[in-house]
């Protein structure tokens, strides 16, 4: 199992607010987390660093080959929990931090089981024999919009409101996550994002990318591809198989 990743300013904004990180337990056992921080000049940045941080250092530091299913997955709604409550401490403790927030993608791979815990309109996708399959649903209103028949997700794309979320790590002291159970089979690609790319870049272009590359020429012909399509926002592509 091998991880890439890769995280760009993009062409428009003048900070990177997104932020990742990955690490491999074993050759059946992997994990990433990707966030997109919202919030002020420097708000932001401080969100997604800060839940990348915690993220990172808990599951490094707590996580055990020998727990079980119900173990493993109690463990990774825990850290995204104590994630969250560390982004709403320091958004309190600071009034130039007030309001900020990010979003979460933790993705656990242990064997055949696809572990994700999800908060926000960043992605984890499943890209298997020329299909994608989008995992999580977006916390945002314009997917609120789409499951109530209002718009259709063709309309979705192009609404005015589609960067507003329901959803962020940090807002309030505990945060509703969505946690998501798939199967990992060998030739899997996993690939988890922020909308810089998902905006950018169509799901048959992120298939015909994934295909055709491996390694870090996948991560980077993905972010050349947002940047093709406009690179609007920051662009941050996570890559498991």
């Amino acid at each position: 199992m091998e991880v890439f990743s890769k995280s760009d300013i993009g062409l428009v904004r003048t900070s990177n607010q997104d932020d990742c990180r990955f690490g491999v337990f074993s050759p059946s056992c992997a994990w990433a987390v990707v966030c997109d921080g919202m919030g002020g000049a420097n708000g932001g940045n401080v969100a997604s660093a800060a839940a990348v941080d915690v993220i990172s250092e808990q599951i490094s530091e707590l996580y055990d080959e020998k727990l079980s299913k119900e173990q493993l997955v109690t463990l990774l709604t825990d850290i995204v929990q104590r994630a969250n409550a560390h982004v709403f401490d320091l958004s309190i403790s600071n009034p130039e931090l007030e309001g900020m927030g990010t979003t979460c993608e933790f993705v656990f791979v242990k064997d055949r089981t696809i572990h994700v815990v999800h908060v926000g309109d960043s992605r984890t996708y499943a890209i298997r024999g020329g299909k994608i399959k989008q995992l999580t649903e977006d916390h945002s209103i314009v997917q609120e919009m789409v499951r109530r028949g209002e718009i259709t997700p063709e309309e979705a794309m192009k609404h005015p409101n589609k960067n507003i979320i329901t959803r962020a790590l940090g807002i309030r002291p505990e945060v509703t996550i969505d946690y998501i159970e798939a199967n990992f089979t060998y030739g899997d690609v996993l690939l988890i994002c922020t909308d810089g790319l998902t905006n950018c870049v169509s799901t048959g272009d992120i298939v015909k990318l994934v295909h055709e590359n491996r390694g870090e020429d996948m991560t980077n012909k993905l972010v050349d591809k947002a940047k093709e399509g406009g690179g609007t926002d920051n662009i941050t592509v996570t890559v498991i198989y």
